[in-house]
């Protein structure tokens, strides 16, 4: 089964609370996303693999470790994913980055894909799946079954808030694939938001109505 890891700081903490608050304008929303997300970067890339290598410094040479993990992969879904894209790109600047489109049929609350545009092959990439908000659990579902379709096998789930419910339909569908999410929340609603929540990340991020 695939672990939670719940990337706990107080810096995360108290900058999510700010997300969460309705008066929050939309550029706060947007600045604290990327805040937050690079903070989080730490925690979802702590296990990636090094190799040491000889480096000459003004002093001397020595052996350092780099990274060994060959390429890394930003797959944000669509739209709200692209606002944590920054974030990441921060510390992670040779990151190539691919983009699924999804959107939420308002009837059935299942998801819809109508865009993915990906590297040529990511068989051997380190491929981080953004998204700030793990609901239902759909979309992401489908976007992880859209990157195994196309050979990714080193897949990792980043979210901001997650509800129990999404957790456990993702783990489900996807026991190889591990999630990194800053809170998990109560539950959903009747409408498949997550409670207490932050609201529509998409609809905050962009400025637009739902």
């Amino acid at each position: 089964m695939s672990e939670v890891h719940q990337i706990a700081h107080p810096l995360i903490a108290s900058k999510l609370t700010r997300m969460r608050n309705e008066n929050t304008p939309t550029g706060e929303f947007r600045s604290l996303l990327h805040q937050i997300t690079t903070l989080m970067a730490f925690g979802a890339t702590r296990d990636l693999p090094t190799e040491q290598i000889t480096v000459k410094t003004p002093v001397a040479c020595a052996e350092f470790p780099t990274l060994a993990c060959g390429r890394v992969t930003l797959a944000p879904i669509l739209r709200a994913g692209v606002g944590m894209v920054e974030g990441m790109l921060a510390v992670l600047p040779d990151a190539s980055v691919g983009y699924i489109g999804m959107y939420r049929d308002e009837e059935s609350l299942q998801p819809v894909e109508y865009l993915c545009k990906l590297p040529a092959d990511i068989s051997a990439d380190t491929v981080i799946v953004l998204d700030p908000m793990l609901a239902t659990g759909g979309s992401a579902i489908d976007a992880v079954s859209t990157l195994k379709a196309r050979g990714a096998t080193d897949i990792r789930m980043m979210n901001l808030v997650a509800a129990p419910e999404g957790i456990a339909a993702f783990q489900k569908a996807h026991p190889d694939v591990d999630i990194y999410v800053a809170a998990v929340d109560e539950g959903l609603n009747e409408r498949a938001y997550i409670v207490p929540g932050l609201g529509d990340a998409g609809d905050r991020i962009f400025g637009t109505v739902g």
